[in-house]
């Protein structure tokens, strides 16, 4: 199934240990066990799964430090950083379900057409089955469970293959589940690269939820396009920032440099390309170079930026400015590398032919262009491949709201960046490259399910629409379309249906 995964801490090249890559005999047991399991955990109660949650959120909260340790081995990122953004994160969502999950998935009424009288409707969502989640490597803690408490609530079972670049993470992961007691077989969990992802798809399961890039997003796809297995792709963005001249400068600035640089800039809905009013781009940049200066780059706990996860990440940062540059982009900082250490680079005087603004550098970068009118920074935000976060700053509430309704993304932020995400409310997702479907919220929870839709007729007699076929039900039928859609009084209208109502 492929070499076995070396978990290796980017901040100081630490090699912690080795994992065995799951063979195919393991993957296809897992998923037996899986479907198995998934006969017993769709029977439970609503109520009964997410008790399951609650204990899992609750050995979360008993072993925080644990897991932050983890995400540190395995990502080098701030202490803060990991229990901020991974682990309270997870913990808010989690108990948004608990408290939500039965009225959101509880069976829905619904109106009958009044050609089919005596008739009740409702609408049950139902489990799919068992779901594989492929997570990633950036916030390998709550881009792994979000999903997976998700899938669970909604009454799937899961196999989660955590990243081969975060397996310490995986195997956490795996262990707070198994304290919290599931049932066996409901949550299972595989480590290994993109070979045992492949064969995860090729068990067939009900769902596959994927999070990574782009192009790898686009072969689990072609993958689970064998099956016909429904997908849900959580891709990369290219999120534009748009500044105008009425904005908090201050705060833009502050949230600039947040959304550019929080995680070292590895993140799906980081701020990656930032249009500035003319009349205060040489106040917001100047701005933006003096608070980069207060950031602090190390292990500590106090630290605000970590390292790069992966080395090759950094080619591509390096050459997303090399290509700016040749293309006439100024530097205003020097590019400064500390072995997986990347200082904030920031650039101005970037156009749309450039890497940089056309493609996601998922690195501290922080490219400013400005823009004259609404107009043209609505066009310049929209000028991408990508669509899933975006943010516009201003005191008018009435331009933010008109701006936002023009953009072309999945999610937006007013005078704030990235964590919106965040949110258990509202659905996630993009637009676009940036991927198919939404998860978080109600919505989110509906989409681990299938819907059921179920009519009940009370009547007891003959229906309208039932043989024989005669001139008679022709006339009858001529009549109701007159009566529900055509421009006829009032009391024709009743008389039609009155006596139609009648016939059955």
């Amino acid at each position: 199934m492929g070499k076995n995964i070396e978990a290796v801490n980017p901040a100081t090249g630490e090699r912690i240990r080795t994992y065995e890559t799951a063979t195919d005999q393991q993957i296809s047991d897992t998923f037996s066990k899986a479907r198995k399991a998934s006969h017993q955990w769709k029977d439970l109660s609503i109520e009964k799964r997410c008790s399951y949650l609650k204990e899992f959120r609750k050995v979360i909260v008993g072993r925080k430090d644990e897991i932050v340790e983890a995400i540190k081995l395995d990502t080098g990122k701030p202490d803060v950083e990991a229990l901020m953004s991974d682990v309270l994160a997870t913990l808010t969502m989690i108990k948004y379900y608990e408290d939500n999950a039965e009225k959101i998935l509880k069976t829905e009424k619904r109106k009958t057409p009044t050609e089919y009288p005596k008739n009740g409707s409702y609408v049950d969502y139902i489990p799919m089955g068992v779901v594989a989640i492929i997570s990633p490597w950036n916030y390998p803690f709550q881009l792994s469970v979000v999903p997976t408490i998700t899938a669970l609530a909604a009454g799937n079972t899961v196999v989660l293959k955590p990243s081969e670049i975060t397996p310490i993470t995986g195997e956490k992961i795996e262990e707070f589940f198994s304290k919290a007691g599931f049932p066996e077989g409901v949550f299972q969990s595989l480590q290994g690269g993109g070979k045992v992802g492949e064969k995860m798809i090729e068990e067939k399961p009900d769902k596959v939820f994927f999070t990574g890039g782009v192009e790898t997003g686009k072969k689990v796809m072609e993958k689970a396009s064998d099956h016909l297995i429904p997908i849900e792709l959580e891709l990369g963005g290219n999120d534009a920032m748009i500044v105008f001249e009425d904005s908090d400068l201050d705060r833009a600035v502050k949230g600039a440099v947040y959304g550019s640089l929080a995680n070292a800039g590895q993140l799906c809905v980081a701020v990656e390309r930032i249009y500035v009013q003319e009349s205060i781009e040489e106040e917001f940049t100047q701005k933006i170079l003096e608070e980069i200066e207060k950031i602090d780059i190390g292990i500590e706990r106090d630290v605000e930026m970590g390292p790069m996860i992966l080395e090759r990440q950094i080619d591509v940062v390096k050459n997303h400015v090399e290509d700016a540059l040749e293309k006439g982009a100024d530097l205003l900082t020097e590019v400064r590398k500390e072995d997986n250490f990347l200082h904030p680079i920031v650039l101005s005087q970037v156009t749309h032919n450039m890497k940089i603004m056309q493609e996601e550098t998922f690195g501290p970068t922080i490219p400013i262009m400005s823009f004259n009118d609404e107009e043209e920074a609505i066009e310049l935000a929209n000028d991408t491949q990508y669509g899933l976060n975006a943010s516009v700053w201003t005191k008018n509430k009435r331009k933010a709201k008109r701006v936002v309704s023009q953009l072309e993304t999945g999610n937006c932020y007013v005078n704030d960046a990235v964590k919106n995400i965040g949110s258990p409310y509202l659905p996630f997702g993009g637009v676009k490259n940036s991927g198919i479907g939404r998860y978080h919220g109600p919505e989110g929870l509906k989409s681990f399910t299938e819907t059921r839709s179920v009519m009940i007729n009370k009547n007891e007699g003959n229906e309208l629409n039932w043989f024989p076929y005669d001139q008679e039900l022709y006339d009858d039928i001529r009549d109701l379309i007159d009566a529900k859609h055509g421009d006829v009084g009032f009391l024709k209208k009743v008389k039609t249906f009155f006596r139609l109502w009648r016939k059955m």
